[in-house]
């Protein structure tokens, strides 16, 4: 089902969720106040449970931190912090999904925003959520050093001082480039130990890569994943609080066979019509019992005129409902542009 005609009035209208009057008070609160983030970090509650029912679906909200910002025909789409962070609070200020993957900048963004809501007596909404630190994002894309993804962002103290509840490393594998390969494998292999010490989940996303015409390109296939899966699983000196994000492929049960970690599919990179992710999303999660949820990103927060909270929605639906795409889509038609004054009848009186 193509979703990407003419939205009319339920075009998603960023303005009415998040004005630029809001997105302008993150500053002022940075120069004038930048020790409300350790405050509000402080006072957040954090599960009890990581996955209480068992079950994660999570947003990544790290690519610009890589130079990752083209969406669709935009090259720098994601590096307008405003449609960014707007986007990302659209689908975190509200129930439906479980938490979020994230650099230093976007996680204390939102803190911010938290405190603002906070002293205006408005309702928190990170509290019970999953908050997780991307770690390593020197691995540039486009760059000659792209396999050598060193920890330039959050550290395993750092994700403690900011009451995070847990982090998260990228680990290209490509044989073409083995020293570089080599050492991303101990930079995330001591960041894993490093968040043990500390009772912090590690969430790791083995990425079978080729150089191609000098540039990576990724190696979706069921032999490819399954060997990197191997090396991810056995990073850091206990595998106790891993999880694994995995890129979606066909025979995706033989894939989730390779290990007794809990998964989180990534799916593939999306279009105007998100039913091949949905479809992905679904077939996944059905494969095995370990498969127990979705990364979603840039297709959701970026999905055409549509409303980035509606099609997380319909990605829950799909993880927690047992929903096939078609049954998704009918959420997400059901869902645009609920709580569009979740912000505004708090911060802009």
């Amino acid at each position: 089902m193509l979703i990407s005609y003419d939205l009319g009035e339920y075009a998603f209208d960023l303005g009415a969720f998040f004005p630029m009057s809001v997105f302008d008070r993150i500053t002022e609160v940075r120069v004038r106040r930048p020790q409300l983030i350790l405050q509000e970090a402080e006072r957040r509650k954090r599960r009890a449970d990581l996955a209480a029912d068992g079950r994660l679906v999570l947003l990544a909200a790290d690519h610009p931190a890589r130079m990752l910002t083209a969406v669709s025909e935009n090259p720098i789409a994601m590096g307008d912090r405003y449609q960014y962070l707007g986007r990302v609070l659209r689908i975190i200020t509200s129930p439906g999904i479980d938490g979020i993957i994230a650099t230093t900048d976007i996680i204390e963004d939102l803190l911010i925003v938290q405190a603002l809501v906070r002293e205006a007596g408005g309702p928190v909404f990170l509290d019970q959520r999953v908050l997780l630190g991307s770690m390593n994002r020197s691995g540039l894309a486009g760059s000659t050093w792209e396999t050598d993804d060193r920890l330039t962002c959050f550290t395993a103290d750092s994700l403690e001082d900011l009451n995070l509840d847990g982090g998260k490393v990228v680990v290209r594998v490509c044989l073409e480039e083995p020293e570089l390969t080599n050492r991303t494998l101990e930079y995330c292999a001591k960041a894993v130990s490093e968040c043990n010490e500390r009772g912090l989940p590690v969430f790791i996303e083995p990425v079978p890569v080729a150089k191609v015409s000098g540039h990576l390109r990724l190696k979706r296939t069921v032999i490819d994943v399954v060997k990197v899966i191997g090396v991810a699983s056995a990073l850091g000196d206990s595998s106790r609080g891993l999880w694994l994000e995995v890129p979606y492929c066909e025979a995706f049960d033989r894939i989730a066979r390779s290990t007794t970690l809990p998964i989180v599919v990534v799916a593939g990179a999306g279009t105007d019509d998100p039913t091949p992710t949905l479809s992905q999303f679904a077939d996944a999660v059905r494969a095995r019992s370990n498969v127990r949820g979705a990364l979603v990103g840039r297709s959701v927060l970026f999905p055409g005129d549509d409303d980035p909270l509606s099609l997380a929605l319909s990605v829950n639906a799909v993880v927690r409902e047992g929903r096939d795409a078609e049954g998704a889509i009918d959420r997400l038609m059901a869902s645009r542009n609920q709580n569009l004054d979740a912000l505004t009848k708090w911060l802009t009186r």
